[in-house]
């Protein structure tokens, strides 16, 4: 029984906050203390502001502003910013408040959209606040999951535009990870959304050790829990590792050797399962790293559920995907993907259809698939806690160049491991690998928190609708209110000391980087040109290789018999069928397949033929073993495999053999300290270009927002999208086109660019506008005929309006990239996910979500009263919206 001045504090608190008293009552564990400060000052009527760690339970905050608008018979939003983030939180709702009064908006899908509650992305809010919408009527709550997202540099500045221009009798629920300048943070939004209370939680509910797996042995991180001292052990081996000498590999700087083996990934799950660590998420930073870990766990026969969870695997799997046509299912991989599940294993990346991923995400949650391997993207608020996260190594792609990740990526991704209400203890777990530190571990795990960067900065779209609600000098005035704003007025006493000691760092690595030989950057500039042309050669010839092999799949006829290349489904196979798509043949084991130009990297010649009866039929196994003796008896399957097509030597080309030999008879290239010398040069570049860039943002910081706001207004001005402080026919266009590539497009509708496209080309010739390759390389197909010289007309616009740009000192439109015109021209025009897939080399969930954004784009366009094009994009996105895409 509680003592009596507890039971008089709950007395008080049930007095002061009845609303949450009932709310409360209906959780099965009681609040912890900052749930019940920030749920109490929601109640109280304040604006919230919530930083804590991953999984501490913040988002019961924003459930309890769901329950303050059911009670008081009003509104609420709960927005974030991925709509699988959405779909999810959406059937949270709907499972606790019932269908009737839950509805969800994402641009994809409007269910139920004037419901009392309705869970969105947030940029589904920013456009209702733009249009003035009538659904904001009775709103009384807006909760902003993830609001740290707004550091995001591509769609951050969407929760600024919220938060400026949501109305004040709105409360603001903003819910985020732990950041360092929550304080700063909190401050602004004091002064544009007036009473917040901030709530910073720094305890984690369930506690995470630090693990290094190293060989077969799994060492702890630090001596002991009370303790941040590295594990001795762990520095002597580290010591030990560096005393031994850099592999040289030829034309690159030296590599570490390791003392210990670095486990593979079959060991590592092995080892966690016999130390009840599993269900695990390992992090593998690559999506083909993904699917290859899959397939080695596959091979090696490792299993890690029993029967019964392997039956439930397959209702779910089956019931996730039943809405997904057989010839689909086929091209994206179907049955590979349900062995993995049906031995508890899975990958889980955004080249995933979402139908495979919320299948992944559904068994992993139910303790069916006990291993994930996956990318960072399921950092990002999906909730697949589990007991154990693994990260493969502390670096990755990050676009231009491998770089270590951030404490605060270390943070969010190892923040999964440790599901509160199961575990008593979270598990994060590096791998050794060769020049492992286990001090910089120490570092990125001891540092909780990350700053929060504002991204905010003014777009085409943005101006035009805040012109035309407010006018020009009012809008000016709204944009200084953003955290962006708020952030530089702030900081510049700190950049300016920051860029005096980068001047003085700078001093010491020219230093460093200098050589008595010669010049040390004119020795780098060969060294990098002649990297590129490398670069560019294998670009061009595994592109050439790729059009001549799919060439050759076309001239196949039935009879014909191939050598498969080497593949792990290697051999020889005779054609039986030849089709658009791709021949299909029936193999040396028996199988029938399909041959597409993805899996064949060189050209199919006939080595012979073999009769195949008209009335062959490949689904009867005796015809299928009739046509292999017949391949046996002519000799075809003892015929020694014959040599591979030669590839295109770089060392043939002019252009590298020149640039070679200028390295060669270099001044510096007989230096034996290069390698120490370009080290310092790559790390003096990098920071000369981090100062100019913090000299940037000192010159910008007076009025910089606004200064920025002046120049998208001046361009507007000159191109007739408005005129002074009213928006022009074509600006009221515009100002219903959202995204990159906004002005781009509504220039486009104004000069009738797309005028006479059918609906595959346009739906081709609009992906431009959303398309942005994973690489540099050239596209597999050149665009089709019908859309290509409307994406060439397409691009002169984008050039003329980037010159208007530059005039105005400003660089914000994106090249058009037509690397996925062809595939969506096939896609729209009816043909098999196969084939487009298997011509298109591209992901399965990279294709629909790139035709996803499509949709959404050609949707715009199509309520954009551009009249003929306006109704042939609503017909394109029909055309999109279908099979695997529209399942999505």
């Amino acid at each position: 029984m509680a003592a009596p001045a507890e039971r008089y504090a709950a007395s008080r608190r049930r007095a002061a906050a009845p609303e949450l008293t009932a709310f409360g009552a209906g959780y099965p564990f009681g609040l912890d203390p900052f749930q019940l400060e920030a749920c109490t000052a929601l109640e109280a009527g304040h604006d919230v502001l919530v930083a804590a760690p991953t999984g501490a339970g913040k988002t019961v905050v924003g459930e309890f502003a769901v329950h303050l608008a059911l009670a008081g018979g009003r509104k609420c939003f709960y927005t974030t910013p991925i709509k699988a983030l959405s779909n999810q939180k959406f059937g949270d709702l709907v499972e606790r408040y019932g269908e009737d009064k839950v509805g969800l908006l994402t641009g994809d899908a409007t269910i139920r959209g004037e419901a009392p509650v309705v869970v969105m992305t947030t940029e589904v809010l920013r456009n209702m606040l733009y249009a003035g919408s009538p659904t904001l009527g009775g709103l009384a709550y807006v909760v902003m999951d993830e609001v740290h997202y707004l550091s995001d540099r591509f769609r951050g500045a969407v929760w600024e535009e919220v938060i400026i221009h949501l109305d004040e009798s709105v409360r603001l629920v903003s819910l985020s990870a732990t950041v360092s300048n929550a304080e700063e943070f909190g401050a602004w939004l004091q002064t544009v959304r007036g009473d917040t209370t901030l709530v910073v939680e720094e305890h984690r509910p369930v506690p995470l050790w630090q693990h290094v797996l190293a060989g077969n042995r799994l060492y702890d991180l630090y001596d002991d829990a009370s303790s941040l001292e590295v594990n001795d052990r762990l520095v002597r081996l580290a010591r030990e590792d560096a005393r031994l000498p850099h592999d040289r590999r030829r034309g690159g700087a030296p590599r570490p050797r390791s003392l210990i083996r670095t486990p593979s990934r079959v060991e590592v799950i092995e080892r966690l399962d016999a130390e009840g660590l599993l269900p695990a998420i390992n992090f593998v930073f690559s999506r083909a790293g993904c699917e290859a870990a899959v397939e080695q766990c596959l091979r090696s026969g490792l299993r890690l559920v029993d029967e019964d969870a392997r039956r439930a695997v397959r209702r779910i799997a089956e019931a996730g995907t039943a809405g997904i046509p057989d010839d689909d299912l086929r091209a994206l991989g179907y049955w590979e993907w349900l062995e993995g599940l049906e031995r508890g294993i899975a990958a889980h990346h955004a080249g995933l259809v979402p139908a495979f991923k919320s299948v992944v995400e559904k068994l992993f949650a139910a303790g069916l698939v006990r291993a994930v391997f996956a990318t960072e993207t399921l950092a990002l608020g999906i909730n697949m806690p589990a007991r154990s996260v693994v990260l493969e190594k502390l670096s990755k792609w990050n676009g231009e160049t491998h770089a270590d990740i951030t404490a605060g990526e270390y943070t969010q991704l190892t923040g999964r491991a440790g599901r509160r209400g199961i575990d008593v203890e979270g598990h994060a777990v590096v791998l050794w690998t060769p020049g492992f530190d286990p001090t910089h571990l120490a570092g990125l795990a001891g540092t909780r928190t990350y700053p929060l960067r504002s991204s905010f900065s003014p777009t085409y779209n943005m101006a035009t609708n805040l012109v035309g609600q407010v006018g020009r000098t009012d809008a000016r005035g709204l944009l200084e209110q953003s955290f962006a704003q708020f952030q530089a007025d702030r900081a510049v006493v700190g950049l300016a000391r920051q860029i005096a000691r980068s001047e003085e760092a700078l001093e010491g690595y020219r230093e460093a980087a200098t050589c008595h030989l010669g010049d040390v950057t004119g020795y780098d500039a060969i060294r990098r040109a002649l990297s590129a042309r490398e670069s560019e050669l294998a670009r061009a010839g595994a592109a050439s290789r790729r059009t001549a092999a799919a060439a050759a799949l076309e001239k196949l006829r039935p009879g014909d018999v191939v050598q498969l290349p080497n593949t792990k489904r290697g051999g020889v196979a005779v054609v039986i069928r030849s089709e658009g798509d791709g021949p299909t043949v029936v193999t040396a084991e028996r199988q029938v397949r399909r041959l597409t130009a993805a899996e064949v990297p060189h050209p199919l010649t006939p080595i012979g033929t073999v009769r195949v009866p008209k009335s062959f039929n490949a689904r009867s196994p005796q015809a299928r073993r009739d046509l292999v003796s017949t391949l046996r008896a002519q000799g075809f399957l003892d015929a020694p495999r014959g040599p591979r097509p030669p590839k295109r030597n770089a060392g043939d080309d002019d252009e590298v053999l020149r640039l070679r030999a200028a390295l060669r008879a270099h001044p510096v290239h007989g230096c034996s300290d290069r390698a120490e010398h370009l080290r310092w040069l790559v790390r003096a570049e990098a920071l000369e270009k981090e100062t100019a860039q913090l000299r940037s943002r000192v010159d910008a910081r007076s009025g910089g927002i606004a200064r920025t706001f002046d120049r998208v207004c001046a361009v507007l001005d000159e191109l007739g999208y408005l005129d002074g402080d009213t928006v022009t026919d074509a600006g009221r266009r515009l100002s219903r086109i959202y995204g990159e590539s906004d002005l781009v497009v509504t220039a486009c509708l104004d000069d009738k660019t797309w005028s006479g496209l059918d609906a595959p080309a346009l739906a081709a010739v609009v992906s431009t506008l959303v398309y942005e390759p994973r690489r540099d390389e050239p596209p597999v197909h050149a665009p089709p005929a019908p859309s290509r010289d409307a994406i060439a007309a397409t691009q002169r616009m984008w050039a003329e309006l980037a010159e208007v740009e530059a005039a105005h000192r400003l660089d914000t439109l994106r090249r058009p990239d037509p690397g996925l015109a062809w595939a969506i021209h096939r896609w729209a025009s009816g043909a098999t996910l196969e084939s487009v897939l298997g011509g298109a080399e591209i992901l399965p969930g990279d294709f629909v979500r790139w035709c996803k954004q499509l949709m959404d784009l050609l949707g715009q366009i199509a309520s954009a009263d551009a009249g003929e094009v306006s109704s042939t994009a609503g017909r394109a996105a029909d055309a999109v919206r279908r099979g695997v895409v529209a399942y999505a």
